[in-house]
């Protein structure tokens, strides 16, 4: 099975988790035997044994760039002020808005989609759509399109969508079949879209289970614990879907109440962080959270084993891969009732993001009572075990040789 795979992002050059997705699902598609073509906008330093990459523009660009530009989860407004602090050589590489930087891609994928050899398209997300819709216009070849968060997701039902929301509504008409994260976002793309029932099929996202320096580990908790700390951590991006605010108000509730040393973990950086720091100020907080700005690989895992408990309070989560990489370094978690993760997870607490004295009363309710953070995080660790990229894939298979016939079979 040969797929021509259009991404925005991809590790280590990723700003969430759409590129940890786009990672740990082409690695296990590879591993069922497909033939990866992988294609970003712009090129960046990558390199992958289990798949080939494919730059849109052909050039170099800085890893500073792409950063600030090329980001999923960036606005266009946040967009436009990145772009107007670029040097007038630097801004020839991209767009000046990025609805241009996605109709671009789309031009550039059109001629891609000419010189490759695929079966069957596979678009991530509404960045992606408008090439996705374009390969499969220039080869009649089926479009597979992965909608990972919704603009109802992103604005919060804010109803700041325009033309966000048409790319993203022409992307999943156009498809022959749809791919959601969760029941959760299959529901959202059927009720706003206007999308049949049987054109969306729920594949839930896995997660990559790694070990880790055991030693270097031991040395961090002592470093951090020795003193009786327990420790409440957040991790994601600091932005209104995510819910950072309800994380502070319910750390504020936390520690007027349970009079234990108790230190909230605040890991990731967002459009928010600024916003945040001066909330835990004004709270009260300011000896009682630690920002530490946006962490990968082995210094996130260090922050899940420091936690007594890791909280997602996100206010609309299509899915949610950070618990099971929370859980499987043991770490019992917290997370919204509004994630499509809560669907797969029996073993975590939940509660509505908005309740936050409920929030409150079960992470004093964890800190009190380490046996039941023991049985949630055992229980919860094997749960998260069976969510595996490989699973994922092999329902990518199926429906990939669904839409290309037998002889593919």
């Amino acid at each position: 099975m040969k797929i021509l795979m259009f991404g925005w992002e991809f590790p280590p050059h990723n700003s969430g988790g759409l590129g940890v997705a786009c990672e740990g699902l082409t690695m296990a598609l590879a591993k069922e035997g497909a033939d990866i073509d992988f294609v970003l906008p712009k090129k960046v330093p990558l390199k992958a044994e289990h798949l080939n990459f494919i730059f849109a523009d052909g050039e170099v660009s800085d890893e500073s760039f792409t950063k600030a530009l090329l980001n999923a989860y960036i606005n266009d407004a946040e967009y436009r002020d990145a772009f107007s602090k670029l040097t007038e050589e630097e801004q020839k590489r991209y767009g000046n808005t990025l609805f241009h930087q996605v109709n671009q891609y789309a031009k550039e994928a059109k001629e891609i989609a000419k010189e490759q050899d695929f079966d069957v398209i596979h678009a991530h997300d509404w960045l992606t759509f408008c090439a996705g819709v374009n390969a499969k216009k220039e080869t009649g070849k089926p479009l597979v399109v992965h909608i990972h968060n919704t603009v109802f997701d992103r604005y919060s039902g804010l109803g700041v969508m325009g033309s966000e929301y048409e790319i993203e509504k022409e992307g999943l008409q156009k498809a022959d079949k749809i791919i959601a994260v969760s029941e959760y976002t299959r529901n959202k793309v059927i009720q706003h879209y206007g999308i049949k029932p049987e054109k969306v099929e729920v594949v839930h996202n896995g997660v990559q289970e790694e070990k880790i320096n055991a030693k270097k580990l031991e040395n961090d908790l002592n470093e951090f614990k020795k003193h009786g700390f327990k420790i409440v951590s957040f991790l994601g991006r600091i932005t209104l879907q995510k819910g950072p605010d309800y994380f502070i108000r319910a750390a504020k509730k936390v520690t007027d109440t349970y009079k234990k040393n108790v230190l909230f973990l605040m890991t990731g950086s967002g459009d928010m962080e600024r916003q945040m720091m001066k909330e835990a100020s004004y709270m009260g907080l300011s000896d009682k959270v630690i920002f530490t700005g946006f962490l990968r690989g082995e210094d996130q895992k260090k922050i899940f084993h420091l936690s007594d408990l890791f909280v997602m309070p996100s206010v609309s989560e299509p899915f949610g891969i950070v618990p099971l990489e929370a859980l499987l370094q043991d770490t019992p978690v917290l997370i919204s009732k509004q994630s499509g993760v809560s669907e797969v997870l029996q073993h975590a607490l939940k509660v509505d993001f908005w309740d936050t004295d409920e929030m409150a009363n079960k992470i004093i309710s964890t800190l009190e009572h380490p046996p039941l953070g023991k049985h949630l995080a055992e229980n919860g660790k094997q749960e998260a075990k069976l969510l595996s990229w490989k699973k994922a894939a092999q329902k990518c298979m199926v429906l990939y040789e669904n839409l290309t016939g037998p002889s593919l079979a």
